[in-house]
């Protein structure tokens, strides 16, 4: 995605770079706008990560492939953030956009 001019900002707290940008520990800590979170975690950290897009306003949510976390959808759809789940978002780039 960053070949095609996306700016990726990595959160995980367990490292302190990613893909040459610096990593934050959690969305709180991005001290940029965020337009859209691509989630690579398992479901049951999706909860947590919708309580901190809802709290940023994020207007979008992408969860990968396999990451279903259907209560954490429905609680951040109900807050107004559009929600993709169990997709990736490079293959749907790519189908699109070729």
């Amino acid at each position: 995605m960053q070949a095609q001019g996306y700016r990726i900002i990595p959160v995980n707290p367990q490292v302190s770079e990613a893909l040459g940008e610096k990593s934050y520990a959690s969305l709180l800590e991005v001290p940029e706008k965020i337009d859209l979170v691509d989630v690579f975690r398992r479901p049951e950290f999706v909860d947590e990560i919708v309580e901190q897009a809802i709290q940023l306003k994020i207007p979008a949510l992408w969860l990968q492939e396999d990451v279903v976390n259907e209560r954490a959808a429905e609680k951040a759809r109900q807050a107004g953030i559009f929600v993709v789940m169990d997709l990736c978002i490079l293959k749907e780039h790519r189908a699109r956009f070729r």
